[in-house]
């Protein structure tokens, strides 16, 4: 089940943040300065982000270049390895897809979905305990993303793209998926490694 966004905006300094009606789930616009040269924007600015109340440690950054129709995810890591994600696009765009695996959360089980490209240059900050994946929209897309933690096989979790009772509509008719997220595990099976409490 996907839940729209509540579209409460609030300016710190010379960025947007956008709640969006999962706690802790939120859509950022840098503030992006054009002309005929081109642009150039801040990805991310630690003071910027602290004054907004976001207070994560980023320490590794990731870049992939993906196909038209691929899907990634949907992936996350648990226990003391577990990601704040930062997701934005450099060029192309993905329908970027956030589920809540809270147990105990008002939206668990349910997901955001939100379009990134090269021109919006919006961003979404995906907390722990959420399951990440992407579809991607057009070709030769650059999908970046910052993470709280490194890379850790033996922590990661795939969840199956395409479960059943998640219902995602991922936006593509014949997807390209690799072998590893085609053996991912139902949702209704997936441990209780995050449980949701109140901030």
């Amino acid at each position: 089940m996907n839940l729209p966004g509540t579209g409460i905006k609030i300016n710190y300094i010379d960025m947007k943040v956008e709640k969006t009606g999962f706690e802790g789930l939120l859509i950022i616009e840098p503030q992006v300065f054009g002309d005929a040269r081109g642009y150039f924007y801040e990805s991310y600015n630690p003071e910027k982000f602290k004054a907004a109340g976001i207070d994560i440690v980023f320490v590794q950054d990731n870049l992939s270049k993906s196909a038209k129709g691929t899907i990634r995810g949907l992936h996350y890591q648990a226990g003391e390895k577990a990601q704040d994600k930062l997701c934005y696009v450099i060029n192309g765009a993905v329908l970027d897809v956030a589920v809540d695996i809270r147990y105990g959360s008002p939206t668990f089980g349910k997901y955001f979905a939100c379009e990134l490209t090269g021109e919006n240059k919006k961003q979404l900050l995906i907390p722990k305990g959420f399951a990440h994946g992407f579809s991607v929209l057009a070709d030769e897309t650059i999908f970046a993303y910052k993470v709280s933690a490194p890379y850790s096989p033996i922590d990661e979790r795939t969840i199956l793209f395409s479960d059943e009772e998640l219902a995602i509509d991922w936006k593509v008719e014949k997807p390209i998926v690799s072998e590893k997220d085609l053996k991912g595990i139902p949702f209704k099976d997936i441990a209780k490694e995050f449980i949701y409490s109140v901030k």
